[in-house]
């Protein structure tokens, strides 16, 4: 994948090994066909380097769900972090209004953040985030359009560095592809994940 900002990498061009290296394993990682995924404007100021990648989950012309996912890193350590790296992610997709009203629908999404990471054996800690769950009602000119539901997933962990200081950043996108896949409704991709329960597909397309 193509970087989307040149000043964006610039700035990964000059950052320490570890950092290019977790950035070149996040660019060359081979994703379930259903995600389109590109480089965005990373933000600038919660560590020294950052880099983000948005992605959406396709059916046709249909986004059943979509995401960002950014790369943090403080070479001097972080003491929240508890480490040197930081992922922070940002997941959201549209729900049936009966689904959403499901009490235990949040400790749901939770657990499929947590099981994708565990799926794929990774090591990880300090795990925190929360579960947004909205609904939309519709009113006077908008009045025929029907009610809408959305759930948001917002994340962030510390991935563990492995040889060289980096983490295994392929295996972490991979993981957090499955979590957008999960909760676009998609069907497991591999017999590894036969047991995961997914959300049903939503009604109507999903602007970005």
């Amino acid at each position: 994948m193509d970087d989307a900002k040149g000043g964006d990498r610039d700035a990964v061009e000059t950052a320490p090994l570890p950092f290019r290296a977790a950035v070149d394993a996040l660019r060359t990682a081979r994703l379930r066909p259903q995600i389109e995924i590109e480089p965005t404007r990373a933000p600038q100021r919660l560590a020294p380097y950052a880099y983000a990648l948005e992605a959406a989950v396709v059916d046709g012309e249909e986004d059943l769900a979509d995401g960002r996912l950014v790369l943090l890193h403080d070479p001097a350590g972080h003491d929240a972090w508890q480490g040197s790296f930081r992922l922070v992610t940002l997941v959201r997709a549209e729900l049936e209004p009966e689904m959403a009203a499901d009490p235990l629908l949040p400790d749901v999404c939770w657990s499929w953040l947590t099981g994708a990471l565990q799926a794929r054996g990774l090591s990880y800690g300090e795990a925190s985030g929360t579960v947004t769950r909205a609904s939309s009602h519709y009113f006077g000119g908008m009045s025929e359009r029907p009610p809408a539901s959305q759930i948001e997933i917002r994340a962030s962990w510390t991935p563990r560095e492995g040889l060289g200081g980096a983490p295994d950043t392929a295996s972490h996108l991979a993981s957090w592809c499955d979590l957008l896949a999960q909760i676009a409704g998609l069907p497991p991709a591999g017999p590894g994940d036969a047991s995961v329960v997914t959300l049903p597909q939503r009604r109507g397309p999903q602007s970005r």
